[in-house]
């Protein structure tokens, strides 16, 4: 048997499974079947059987080695496209902006340094999505290069599309300290990672009133946070072109020197709270009372401390309770330890301890527990007493859970309600800092 092709003149090729065998001396051809309706891939099949040739099956063809993980990467790269962050950070698709959306999204999936993430690449689809298979770290370092020029334009981009006028506009700043020695801006600060002899940068971040980030800029590790305050303001004003918009920051940053330097920008409102300090002077003026909390958690009062400022007084009886119980823990620890330490100078007649042993020893308590204000100290040669200030416990405890936010916004713009509202968004913030440092993005170390 066979298959034969036979042509037509006006309607495609019959294909027909013939034989053939001689009859009275003569060949002869009879059809069998008529094929021509049959897929060209088993016609071809069944030739080859015909043909005394093996017919193996496709899938023992091949084997698979290996499969490429791509729905991480699928999702990651649709979410992107989404929130349209490629077009934020260029418009039209180049070599860099690819590279750069793969460290992004590289950054989601793995977080890792720029060597890493060339040499992950390969472990996923990520890179054969982006078609950046073949970079290497250098052109990573230069794709970030390239980004960094672009920073105020994408800020811009950011700013047109989250913030307006009127709006409210929160800022915080943290550090993170420095692998290295060639940073210009990392030097000696206030390190809030707790990495005691390091290096640090301080960045500051502007995000609208949803916690999403706006602008981002670095600073000196010795910079203080308030001194950073102008710099926002300069580019509220002058790069996004926002004449008014509420300015929130915590009670550290927006401090009294700021909040005055504000007020040469009268459609530049703002909000933030008073320190302990402040609030102690405002109960002692007379300005507050604290039997306002008998019957409300919160109120509205005015201050010859504070002209042109409404000052929300809120009170939180759970962190009340927390405070008081923390605090509590605190000193009864610290107690402890010290009646240890007296105990043992007592003991030392024959090698007493001195006055500087004593200070030490006592010193690393204090430090450990942070509630020094609230002990009275007496250290000398061999000699050591201490006794808990009631009355700083008792001022302090007073104002345990109470807190007082200070705005520049009438009663007709914002509500007392909305203004503790707005105040408390600063918490994105801190969430967003969370995110940086933790185990989402970990952009420590740098």
């Amino acid at each position: 048997m066979f298959i034969e092709t036979v042509p037509n003149r006006n309607s495609p090729p019959a294909v027909l499974l013939r034989r053939s065998f001689r009859r009275n001396g003569k060949t002869v051809k009879q059809t069998l079947a008529n094929l021509t309706h049959w897929p060209p891939n088993v016609v071809a099949g069944l030739e080859r059987l015909l043909q005394g040739k093996t017919l193996v099956a496709m899938e023992d063809l091949f084997h698979v080695e290996r499969t490429i993980p791509h729905g991480h990467v699928a999702v990651v790269l649709g979410m992107i496209g989404r929130l349209g962050l490629d077009d934020l950070i260029a418009s039209r698709r180049c070599r860099e902006r690819d590279l750069v959306v793969a460290m992004i999204a590289e950054r989601l999936l793995h977080p890792c340094s720029k060597l890493a993430t060339a040499r992950l690449w390969a472990t996923t689809t990520l890179a054969e999505e982006l078609d950046v298979a073949d970079a290497d770290v250098d052109e990573l370092y230069a794709a970030l290069d390239w980004l960094g020029a672009r920073q105020e334009r994408i800020e811009a981009k950011l700013a047109k599309r989250h913030l307006r006028e009127g709006a409210l506009v929160l800022y915080d700043v943290t550090s993170s300290y420095y692998e290295g020695r060639t940073c210009p801006l990392a030097r000696r600060g206030h390190n809030r990672d707790e990495k005691r002899g390091r290096p640090i940068i301080v960045y500051g971040v502007l995000t609208d009133g949803e916690g999403r980030p706006v602008a981002v800029e670095v600073y000196a590790g010795n910079t203080g946070d308030p001194t950073t305050v102008p710099d926002q303001v300069e580019t509220l004003r002058e790069r996004f072109g926002l004449e008014r918009v509420v300015l929130v920051g915590d009670r550290g940053m927006l401090t009294e020197t700021q909040i005055s330097q504000l007020r040469e920008y009268p459609q530049l409102g703002c909000i933030s709270a008073l320190r302990t300090s402040a609030i102690r002077k405002l109960v002692a003026a007379g300005d507050l009372q604290l039997s306002l909390f008998d019957k409300q958690n919160l109120a509205e009062i005015r201050s010859e401390e504070f002209p042109g400022e409404r000052l929300v007084v809120c009170y939180n009886p759970l962190l009340a309770d927390d405070r008081r119980r923390t605090r509590e823990e605190l000193l009864a620890a610290t107690d402890k330890e010290l009646e240890k330490i007296q105990r043992d100078v007592a003991r030392r007649t024959q090698t007493p301890l001195t006055k500087k042993e004593i200070a030490l020893r006592v010193g690393r308590v204090i430090s450990r527990f942070k509630v020094a204000k609230h002990y009275a100290l007496t250290i000398e040669e061999a000699r050591f007493e201490w006794q808990r200030d009631h009355t700083s416990v008792a001022q302090e405890a007073a104002l345990d859970g109470i807190c007082v936010v200070r705005t520049s916004e009438p009663a007709q713009r914002l509500s007392s309600d909305d203004t503790v509202r707005s105040y408390k968004r600063l918490t994105l913030v801190e969430r967003l800092f969370r995110t940086l440092k933790g185990i989402d993005l970990r952009i420590r170390p740098i």
